[in-house]
């Protein structure tokens, strides 16, 4: 395995961070590693990388215990942060080259390895540009460009698309893609669509605590005992009347309408309660059931 974590636990304080996960993941694998804020995703990341010490289990790299190996480890690994740390006022090259030097990489090999990455990540046509001048989505590039400089066997990612356009969104996930063919790739992020779009594997953690490890098909098949069904009536149908019909779960207003989740498919209980009530539905559906659906689920 690329990455293993074992009973992993991180304790700052009184306040237990993590709680005891475990996890792993292979080569060519992108694991989309999600939880809601304050669940533990950055510790978990900031271990992997070096940057703090755990309190007790393991976390390996490509066979190596992090906090005993920190310079073997961090030449394997690639890591852009969620705030992506640019000296804006260098120009592109000029700072991939700088970034490249401070790993090491110097001379022809440098000059090469940054017209390389500049290539694969897209930003030859923007190399005579100062950071400044660039977009968001540019921006995550050249922080990409540089974590891919040292050809790490593991790319770490802390929510490479947050503050993005949906333009800039694509280009990204185009990349990661592109990128995760031939490594290991651990990607945090609040963007479901990104996950489903990009994702082989999911691990969900929640306060500390790991809930789920599986396939993304796999994870919604674990709620497909649950209906979410959408329903807009001719007139306003009382609350109480829906929350009362057997197997209701939970009714929200929307507008127009309600969208009522069930254990079983109620649609042709709500029909009878329309005629009893002397209403009229004017729409209904069962939606599928999505990642978001699963992730809320497991964390409220």
């Amino acid at each position: 395995m690329s990455v293993s974590v074992q009973d992993l636990v991180k304790i700052y304080g009184t306040q237990k961070a993590l709680g005891g996960i475990s996890f792993e993941a292979k080569p060519g694998e992108i694991l989309g590693f999600l939880g809601p804020n304050g669940a533990g995703k950055s510790t978990t990341m900031k271990i992997l990388t070096g940057f703090i010490p755990q309190s007790s289990g393991s976390a390996m790299v490509c066979g190596m215990e992090v906090s005993q190996n920190l310079k073997a480890v961090r030449a394997k690994i690639g890591y852009l942060p969620e705030l992506n740390p640019l000296y804006t006022d260098m120009y592109i090259r000029e700072y991939l080259l700088f970034a490249a030097a401070t790993m090491g990489i110097q001379g022809k090999e440098g000059k090469q390895r940054v017209e390389e990455m500049m290539e694969k990540t897209g930003l030859n046509k923007e190399g005579h540009k100062q950071i400044s001048q660039l977009s968001k989505g540019y921006k995550q590039r050249v922080g990409l460009a540089s974590a891919l400089l040292h050809k790490p066997e593991v790319l770490i990612l802390d929510e490479p698309t947050s503050g993005l356009d949906p333009n800039q969104v694509i280009e990204i996930r185009q990349l990661i893609r592109e990128v995760g063919k031939d490594k290991t790739v651990i990607f945090s992020t609040h963007i479901m669509q990104e996950v489903e779009a990009l994702c082989s594997r999911v691990v969900i953690i929640n306060k500390g605590v790991l809930v789920a490890n599986d396939s993304v098909d796999k994870l919604k098949q674990s709620l497909d005992a649950v209906h979410e069904i959408r329903v807009e009536f001719k007139s306003p149908m009382p609350l109480e009347k829906l929350k009362s019909l057997p197997h209701v779960l939970e009714v929200q207003v929307q507008s127009p309408g309600y969208t009522i989740t069930a254990k079983e498919d109620i649609r042709e209980q709500l029909s009878q309660l329309a005629s009893n009530e002397n209403n009229l539905v004017l729409s209904m559906s069962r939606t599928r059931v999505s990642l978001e659906s699963v992730f809320q689920n497991l964390t409220k």
